[in-house]
């Protein structure tokens, strides 16, 4: 099955993570993915907070 394509302004890894469950398939029982650890530690590098419209 072909991945979903990447919306504009998502992050690519946060994407594939959340639509592809062969990559945490492999994980052990009450085992934790790395990236996604390290991007709920470090937040997100593709993503850049928006500006906001309130002065």
């Amino acid at each position: 099955m072909p991945a979903k394509p990447v919306p504009p302004g998502e992050c690519p890894q946060c994407w594939q993570h959340a639509h592809d469950k062969s990559i945490h398939r492999r994980l052990k029982p009450r085992e934790d993915c790395t990236p996604c650890i390290d991007h709920m530690v470090n937040g997100c590098p593709s993503l850049v907070p928006k500006k906001s419209r309130w002065f």
